[in-house]
């Protein structure tokens, strides 16, 4: 019984923390207070205020991490509904997609290589911006360490969504095809709920990159993997 208080009560924690943080960023529309961050932010000082272990916050988190499946699964909705953008638009989609791949993976390796990193820390962060599953799997073949390819690609997406607003701003990127591919391409599933805000279009587009991408790092990531090294 107290298991299940425990659980009931992190649940209810986590999903009233969101909401309230979804009203703040509503009001104030702010980037840095995008729900995902704020909420994150304000549950790890719960847990550090009352002496919390991460392990017994978990009891009741396993529950909403389950979801994430079905969260990705129910993009298929906004896909199927703008299919016909999709096909008139395969072209344009499917080389975005390899050249933002492509350059994500090199300036990544590139950058972690010129400040001195090691193999293993700069083979995890060759696929940061590919969504976690198969980031961790890339990471386990070309010899980086799983665990921390998972930190990097939370990291490439919360701070991707932070300043895409600034960067479509700046390069005048205010095109449905360039939003949703570049939310897709460079910051995963995060990048996608970000994209919603613009539109169905553009959720749909993120959603197709954010698939993509994850198909073409599969197999050009031991490549750059084994031209680097």
């Amino acid at each position: 019984m107290q298991l299940i208080g425990i659980t009931i009560g992190f649940i209810l924690l986590t999903v009233v923390l969101y909401f309230l943080m979804n009203v703040v960023y509503v009001k104030f529309h702010f980037p840095f207070l995008v729900p995902i961050l704020t909420t994150t932010v304000v549950l790890i000082i719960v847990l550090v205020v009352f002496h919390i272990p991460y392990d017994t916050y978990m009891i009741g988190g396993q529950w909403i991490n389950q979801l994430l499946g079905p969260a990705v699964v129910a993009l298929a909705i906004p896909l199927y509904k703008q299919r016909d953008l999709l096909k008139r638009q395969i072209y344009p989609i499917v080389i975005g997609v390899l050249v933002g791949c492509l350059s994500g993976m090199v300036s990544g390796v590139m950058l972690a290589k010129s400040a001195g990193f090691s193999k293993e820390l700069v083979l995890s962060i060759l696929p940061k911006s590919i969504t976690t599953p198969i980031a961790m799997q890339i990471t386990a073949q070309v010899g980086g360490i799983p665990a921390l390819a998972a930190v990097f690609v939370i990291i490439a997406g919360i701070s991707g969504v932070l300043l895409s607003h600034y960067f479509l701003t700046f390069f005048k990127l205010d095109s449905t095809l360039g939003r949703g591919i570049g939310l897709g391409v460079a910051t995963h599933a995060i990048g996608t709920s970000k994209a919603i805000e613009y539109g169905e279009e553009e959720a749909s587009l993120s959603s197709v990159a954010m698939t993509l991408a994850a198909i073409f790092g599969s197999i050009l990531g031991p490549v750059i993997a084994w031209i680097f090294y």
